[in-house]
């Protein structure tokens, strides 16, 4: 068209100087053929526009069609969650007689907000017991945002799935702690009848919580137990412990048991390694306890009478042959405690490294002189020939090699040892505590020598060097230091001391310790002596425990003070247990003492610390004294809520 509109025009030029006869008839044609042009373009356009239209209608009843008969649920929604619209299966399967205009999405999606970006996963969600999974999408329109949930039901699986979790297996091993003590200086009628009325009570508990027993030893038991029967037996707190702790014996010695309880596992075999696990921790505590080891890590139940007393040395000897062989074969010891090192981990250290040095090797203290608690002590070791066998962190990282021996004394926790450092720098660890053990101790220690019962590792120290040979014998000064540290943690011999306590002590005074010297290391001054007495007199009395507040930030001494006044707490009519607290370094601290009706342990940990049954301790940081006075208070209240049988 364009060709015959532009050959016309040519023509019209070309006869417009010879013919204008023909010039008009040329004009008329080509003009014609434009109009014609231009009505072909528009009547084009005009079906064009007409077949896009007729396409987008038909696209859009497709998209309604589906989603009306799409095979899950969907619902439109504004910004607001008000549903606008709903597809047949919305409306059968979810909302059923209800209806969907002018309902809310949040009836059904809880705690969901939907303007946000949906997860991968999409939501969880329940209505009228049954479960989905739903999926948010923003489409966008001219008008508002709207937004589609699709719901894709899952009740089955859910149902699966919980069942799958509360009939998954858990291990459980019970130990009877004293079982040798109790076998001792009884009559066969009488041992059989402890140990049946035992086996009973353990058979008859596992029994009723639907579990499956096995005595795998004489004084041992293995247990398998669903979870949904574990949960029970948790909830009430193990009362097996009480009940066997219960039966009576003619000697009057109370049996009790240490459980371990391995949770959460992928399998059997790891369940089991986790209740072996459990027990070894529960065992570490002083036994007459829980333990639950999951995935997300411990739990204890119980442990609120002291631990049985070991009364063969079978197991010092054996450890105290396997450290002497370490020494021998190291090329120097180094001895270390934990921070603010205080008389029993001071005297502790002092006799092993006294020890390492008189069997020919060289062997030094880590500790630092600035922040240790025994200044005292210290300094009259430095006056009697001690000088040189002290050192800090940083002077010993570069006496350290392949064979050094590191002893850890008085601690089993990483993060409280005088200095991390010397720790990681040595391979060899050889660890001496009493405490009761702590999540994340010390695990890789060549020698983990840990007797919770014991009443200080200066007597667990003493007992060692008896055994390192005949020819061994300590002198004054280092007998002296550990017979403070035994006085130090048994409060002069009253809390936690048993036979052998008295055995430590005798061997110290029996090569030269001299109590009236020991007795001078507790010394004070008279403004701490004054301070203390403040402490005493400020007190209060909470459910039997004596809780004091120091009003003084960083005052000096303030840890031994806060100890001392501790003690003195104990001494008053109807108090239990006693907690100092005080602000030092920046942060809270609580000293926390008890005559043992009372674990003061339990209690530090609920704030994050630890220690023993009768002496404990924690420290909180990034708080006033005040909100550390409520947590403590909270914790004690805890407490008693848990163990309010016992």
């Amino acid at each position: 068209m364009l060709i015959a509109i532009g050959c016309c025009a040519a023509v019209t030029v070309a006869t417009l100087f010879f013919n204008i006869r023909l010039f008009y008839i040329c004009a008329f044609v080509t003009v014609a053929c434009a109009v014609l042009l231009v009505w072909q373009v528009q009547l084009a356009k005009r079906q064009i526009s007409r077949f896009l239209v007729t396409m987008g209608q038909t696209l859009t009843t497709v998209q309604q069609d589906a989603l009306t008969g799409f095979p899950i649920p969907v619902f439109v929604c504004s910004g607001e969650g008000e549903i606008v619209w709903c597809n047949r299966l919305g409306q059968k399967e979810i909302l059923g007689e209800e209806n969907c205009y002018g309902k809310s999405i949040y009836t059904i999606l809880t705690g969901v907000d939907i303007t946000r970006t949906c997860p991968e996963g999409g939501y969880d969600t329940e209505y009228k017991g049954r479960f989905y999974a739903a999926y948010v999408a923003r489409a966008v329109s001219e008008e508002e945002e709207l937004y589609m949930v699709y719901f894709f039901e899952n009740t089955e699986l859910k149902r699966y799935a919980r069942e799958y979790f509360e009939t998954r297996p858990s291990v459980m091993l019970i130990l009877v702690d004293n079982y040798e003590e109790l076998q001792q200086n009884m009559k066969d009628n009488e041992r059989a009848r402890v140990m049946g009325q035992i086996e009973y009570a353990v058979s008859k508990f596992v029994t009723d919580s639907g579990g499956l027993l096995l005595k795998t030893e004489r004084d041992r038991f293995t247990a398998v137990m669903a979870e949904r029967s574990l949960r029970g037996v948790i909830s009430a707190r193990f009362t097996l412990l009480e009940q066997v702790r219960a039966i009576e014996t003619e000697t009057k010695m109370v049996p009790t048991l240490s459980v371990g309880v391995g949770r959460d596992a992928a399998t059997l075999e790891e369940s089991e390694r986790f209740a072996r696990q459990a027990l070894d921790m529960a065992l570490g505590r002083g036994g007459d306890q829980a333990a639950v080891r999951g995935a997300s890590g411990y739990e204890f139940f119980g442990g609120v009478s002291s631990g049985m007393e070991k009364r063969t040395k079978v197991k010092t000897r054996i450890v105290a042959t396997a450290l002497a062989e370490l020494i021998s074969g190291s090329d120097n010891v180094l001895v270390m405690g934990h921070r603010a090192a205080d008389l029993d981990c001071f005297g502790a250290s002092v006799g092993i490294m006294k020890a390492a040095r008189l069997m020919g090797k060289d062997a030094y203290v880590v500790i630092r002189r600035s922040t240790n608690l025994v200044t005292l002590e210290y300094e009259r070791l430095l006056q009697n020939g001690f000088e040189g066998m002290f050192l800090e962190p940083e002077d010993a990282l570069p006496r350290i090699t392949r064979k050094t021996l590191l002893v850890i004394c008085d601690t089993h926790v990483k993060h409280i040892l005088e200095s991390e450092a010397v720790f990681d720098a040595c391979k060899n660890v050889v660890v001496v505590d009493h405490h009761r053990k702590m999540v994340g101790h010390i695990d890789n220690a060549v020698i983990f020598y840990h007797e919770p019962y014991a009443s200080s590792a200066s007597e667990m120290v003493t007992e060692l060097v008896q055994y390192f040979g005949d020819k061994l014998r300590l002198g004054r000064p280092e007998a002296e230091a550990l017979l403070a540290g035994i006085m130090l943690d048994t409060k002069n011999f009253i809390i936690k001391t048993g036979v052998r306590t008295f055995e430590a002590a005798a061997y110290l005074r029996k090569i030269g310790a001299d109590t009236v010297e020991v007795r001078r290391m507790f010394a004070l001054s008279m403004e701490s002596y004054q301070r203390r007495a403040k402490l005493v007199a400020n007190a209060e009395v909470y459910r039997g425990c004596a809780i004091a507040v120091s009003p003084d930030r960083d005052a000096p001494d303030i840890q031994v003070t806060a100890a001392q006044a501790a003690d003195e707490l104990l001494g008053i009519i109807g108090v239990q247990a006693s907690f100092l607290v005080f602000e030092m370094n920046g942060g809270v601290s609580i000293s926390a003492r008890s005559m043992g009706q009372l674990n003061v342990q339990i209690i530090m940990e609920k704030l994050g610390g630890g220690g023993h049954l009768t002496m404990a301790g924690a420290q909180l940081s990034g708080m006033p004294l005040d909100e550390a006075y409520r947590r403590l208070v909270a914790a004690i209240d805890q407490y008693f809520e848990e163990n309010s049988r016992n």
